[in-house]
């Protein structure tokens, strides 16, 4: 950290330096192209002597300008305090740079009379002016580059405190999933257990080993697709036992797509309101269907069931959003990815429904965890 401080400091006295150096050649060739435009003869050495001196003599006091400025800053509560310190200042440090300039003068020129009373009174009427400004354009200068600082960061600040707000308004949709899901399961297994009670003990056992691996670890806002198909199969597992074989599930997916990232918990509630819709409804059961693909810059997840499908207000109440399921996951999507995400409802062909979601494909987190 000291190390980065000293170079941080060093490049700022380096800029520095580098800002009145510019300033003095830029005045050098205007004092010279001038004198020569009128014939006064005076040479280029001569011209950037003077005006680098000068520059150098600013140079030379800017930090203390500089401090000056962050003591006595000019707003809208201490503006007159400012003023009353700033205007003498101007004069003070005008002088100071003459006075530079002058001994500046002297040792290049021993000869010369730089510090004799009358040369200095006309030093002083010549360039009190040109001082004066010099002043106030650093001022300036500080204040507007103070003004920025601050300026970028409140934007940071606002930022930060958006991105703090969107992960918890993530972490809140996500949790509303976990009693979405239990609520769901353990009514199952209430009714189950009128029909079946070792089956109801299996899912119980089934249950317990899901909400383990839940609840285990801190589970991020994204995982890969292998460890979203992972807790699936556990969720699957459960349902298999309640619905034995009139629930048909076909999983496919490419193999180059298993690290990508997508968010935690997406494929749950999206299969579960298909076994919902498509199973549930048809003394014969039914069949799920769910496919990963990449599709170029994009993978595609599909979830189909061959269900009755939805009459007219369900579809349009789906295309809403209006399940916590359904809704959660157009919310989670928008949050996390934009514009760069889609959520689609298709009829399935013949019937049945198909949830087709479309994500950048990634294969690492976009920086730290939303």
């Amino acid at each position: 950290m000291t190390r980065r401080l000293k170079w941080a400091s060093a490049g700022r006295l380096g800029a520095g330096f580098a800002i009145w150096t510019l300033f003095g050649l830029f005045f050098t060739s205007q004092a010279y192209l001038a004198q020569t435009y009128f014939g006064r003869g005076l040479s280029f050495g001569d011209a950037l002597m003077r005006w680098m001196s000068c520059a150098y003599a600013w140079a030379l006091l800017t930090p203390l300008v500089v401090r000056l400025c962050r003591y006595f800053p000019i707003d809208r509560q201490r503006w007159r305090t400012a003023l009353a310190v700033h205007l003498p200042a101007s004069l003070a440090f005008s002088l100071a740079a003459m006075l530079l300039f002058s001994l500046a003068e002297q040792a290049l020129h021993p000869s010369g009379q730089f510090l004799s009373r009358d040369a200095f009174a006309k030093l002083f009427a010549a360039g009190l002016n040109i001082d004066l400004l010099i002043y106030a354009t650093l001022v300036g200068t500080v204040y507007a580059a103070e003004h920025y600082r601050r300026y970028r960061e409140r934007e940071l600040s606002a930022a930060e405190l958006q991105a703090a707000l969107a992960h918890a308004e993530l972490n809140a949709l996500r949790a509303q999933l976990h009693p979405h899901f239990l609520f769901n399961t353990l009514n199952s297994i209430g009714i189950l257990m009128e029909e079946d009670a070792r089956a109801a003990r299996k899912m119980l056992v089934h249950l317990g080993d899901l909400l383990r691996t839940l609840l285990k670890a801190e589970r991020t806002q994204e995982v890969s697709v292998r460890e979203e198909l992972a807790l699936l199969e556990s969720y699957l597992e459960i349902e298999r036992v309640r619905f034995h074989d009139r629930l048909q599930v076909d999983v496919r997916v490419d193999p180059e797509v298993l690290d990508a990232r997508v968010p935690d918990l997406l494929l749950q509630p999206l299969v579960e309101n298909a076994i919902k819709h498509g199973v549930v409804p048809r003394a014969a059961g039914g069949r799920v269907e769910i496919l990963v693909q990449r599709q170029g810059a994009c993978l595609r997840l599909e979830v189909r069931d061959d269900g009755p499908g939805l009459d007219p207000l369900r579809a349009a109440q789906a295309a809403r959003g209006t399940g916590v399921g359904l809704a959660n996951t157009r919310v989670r999507l928008e949050k996390l990815y934009g514009e760069r995400q889609q959520l689609e409802l298709k009829r399935g062909a013949p019937h049945g429904l198909c949830v087709v979601l479309t994500l950048p494909f990634r294969l690492q987190p976009e920086g730290a965890a939303p």
